[in-house]
């Protein structure tokens, strides 16, 4: 394939080369690109396997005999009713993948991709990488999960380099949308339930047909390792269901190794990021029809800017597994009877887990605006005073070399003035800011044309959209930032140089807040070390064995790291200080996220809190999980 290329601005001489799909696309056509050869070379250990092979497989497996024997017998029914349950799951569930469909769906997203954004760029290497893997046994393709149209691209790029196009295990919602629906799942969805619960029957189905590909080498297997779309465009610790579900053909002996593929999907703007500020803010998401798809049309309007798509290394789960689990315990137990994961397995695929969505973090391209976020938050008033165009423009160019200094990868153009590359940033992202007299504008939006007044509450509403789509923004370079900033804030709060004690510190703000940032469990040393190696290697403080020191020049950078999780310190401040209040002993979740959001609106409206971020339903929720994995907060059992 002949595209133009680039490289990131990034770690020196390990630079990644990209290409622009897009450019491909225009020489070829729309049908040319859906109608074109398409000749993936096939996994070579073993049959050719179809999509209709697999429903049967899996019905016949021991397992899932054993398992319908176990349910007929607790429900008191016959084997036959059961089965028949376990068919109907199973042709709920199953991907009815055909090349046809493939072909009409690369068509309708050439349109798309063409019409929103401006190139789709991604690394020949990993993507050469990939093809390779799938040839020498079973792969788990594993993209961060952003927008609606991660689900999308991965299938279409790997449909462009000749490479199997992916199953993918997709929301049961996706199904129910008529034509849609079919489309995609005859271009390789599988569809689970939200809700499985204590459903023996449909977890031994689902997990059955998982393993069932893994072990045929069916085709690459696509699923989100945080389980869930995030809306605040921050990585979530991961779910472990589906991942040692991928993972047990290799524990039992049933293959001999597995490759893992982490992708990091970058955007330069998000396609649903009102939407997403929106559902964080308590408003409710738009339920997921064709129909609703139909009336979004005037999101293709808009122009959404590049994506990257960085496939990462294909990591093998025989060598990240070495050392770490005995894989002779599944001796003891035949392998078709269902067997409970031990405290070291559960351990080591949790352990797995984390380093995926770590690494998807390390292989993200964050883009200048979400470096002008940082800043653009960190400045009062920014509806109605702004902030100098010039002053946005310098810091910002400071924090470039900051984030280069920390080892991050920068989606930032070469051969562009770096005045007109911030400028085409701000206007990209309209809907956020505007430019007027040398200054940046926050935008809102226009007051309802009513005669009734709105309430003071309904305008906190209001004044929060903007700002949490401006912090989902920067959200997606915290990872860079976060293990500097929770020593800065150390250094701050202790006011010590003793290396212990910062340490301690360290360990305490990493624990607080695990569930917003992602730390790889029992790794603290190994994140303290790296916060003081990179505070060290940008300058702002001097290290020995005993002490931390700042040095002369490191204020600057460790007041904006301090600034930069200021918002999350204050807006946990306000929910723990609620639940300390007198005569709150028993809560639940569900009675605790509006009377949150109500203390924190009161706060913002007599100026006493001046973060809108302490509204948002996902940082109530990781305050209230963090509170209880911390075991200051109990669960009772009802």
């Amino acid at each position: 394939m002949t595209s133009s290329s680039f490289k990131h601005s990034g770690r020196g001489d390990n630079e990644e080369e990209f290409v622009d799909v897009l450019e491909e696309l225009m020489r070829s056509g729309d049908l040319g690109h859906a109608f074109r050869t398409f000749s993936p070379s096939p996994y070579d250990g073993g049959p050719p396997c179809s999509a209709a092979d697999l429903p049967k497989a899996v019905l016949e497996s021991q397992y899932l005999r054993y398992v319908v024997q176990e349910v007929a017998t607790e429900k008191g029914l016959s084997l036959e009713e059961v089965r028949e349950e376990a068919s109907v799951i199973l042709e709920e569930m199953s991907q009815k993948l055909q090349m046809g469909f493939i072909r009409l769906m690369g068509y309708i997203l050439s349109k798309v991709f063409k019409r929103i954004l401006t190139g789709i760029y991604v690394n020949t290497e990993g993507l050469n990488a990939l093809k390779q893997a799938v040839q020498e046994g079973p792969v788990i393709v594993l993209p961060n999960h952003r927008s609606y149209l991660d689900f999308l691209v991965i299938s279409y790029v790997m449909f462009t380099y000749d490479i199997p196009v992916p199953v993918i295990a997709a929301g049961m919602d996706l199904s129910k949308m008529k034509v849609v629906g079919k489309i995609i799942s005859r271009s390789g969805a599988f569809f689970i339930r939200r809700t499985i619960g204590s459903d023996k029957l449909y977890w031994a189905v689902l997990s059955e047909y998982v393993k069932t590909i893994v072990k045929k080498g069916f085709a690459p297997l696509e699923f989100y390792v945080e389980g869930l779309r995030s809306r605040s465009l921050k990585s979530l610790m991961p779910k472990f269901g589906m991942m040692h579900m991928v993972l047990e053909p290799f524990f039992k002996g049933e293959v001999y190794d597995i490759k893992l593929v982490p992708i990091s999907i970058s955007y330069d703007r998000v396609m649903e990021e009102s939407l997403l500020a929106q559902e964080l803010l308590g408003i409710p998401k738009p339920k997921e029809s064709t129909m609703g798809l139909l009336k979004a049309r005037k999101v293709l309007q808009e122009d959404y800017g590049t994506m990257h798509v960085n496939f990462g290394r294909p990591m093998s789960v025989r060598h990240l597994c070495q050392g770490k689990i005995n894989r002779s315990q599944y001796n003891l137990i035949p392998r078709d009877l269902p067997q409970k994961p031990s405290g070291e397995v559960q351990a080591c695929v949790s352990w797995l887990a984390y380093l995926m969505v770590r690494t998807q973090e390390e292989g993200a391209l964050i883009s200048p605006w979400s470096l002008m976020a940082c800043l653009l938050l960190q400045t009062p008033l920014l509806t109605e005073d702004g902030l100098p165009w010039h002053q946005l423009a310098e810091k910002t160019l400071w924090l470039r070399r900051l984030v280069l200094d920390f080892g991050g990868h920068l989606n930032w153009p070469g051969k562009v003035r770096d005045q007109d590359v911030m400028s085409s940033a701000a206007a990209l992202h309209h809907s956020l800011v505007r430019l007027q007299a040398g200054r940046v504008y926050l935008v809102q939006e226009e007051e309802d044309k009513r005669e009734d007044p709105s309430r003071p509450e309904d305008d906190v509403i209001k004044a929060a959209v903007p700002m949490l789509m401006l912090a989902s923004y920067r959200n997606q370079c915290l990872h860079i930032f976060v293990r500097p900033a929770l020593l800065a804030i150390a250094i701050h709060v202790t006011k010590t140089v003793q290396r212990d004690k910062l340490f301690a510190f360290f360990c305490f703000l990493r624990d607080l807040f695990g569930n917003e940032f992602i730390f790889i469990p029992r790794e603290s040393s190994q994140d303290f070390e790296e916060a003081c190696f990179l505070l060290r290697k940008c300058g702002a403080v001097h290290t020995s064995e005993q002490e931390v020191t700042v040095s002369n020049v490191g204020l600057e950078v460790l007041s904006f790291l301090q600034d930069l999780l200021q918002p999350f310190i204050d807006s946990y401040q306000v929910m723990v200080g609620y639940l300390c209040k007198d005569g709150i002993h028993v809560i639940s979740e569900k009675q605790f996220l509006p009377a949150a959001r109500k203390l924190a609106t009161k706060l913002i409206l007599s100026g006493e809190l001046h973060t809108y971020e302490a509204l948002s339903s996902d940082m109530q929720k990781n305050v209230f999980s963090a509170l209880r994995r911390l075991e200051t907060l109990t669960k009772l059992n009802a």
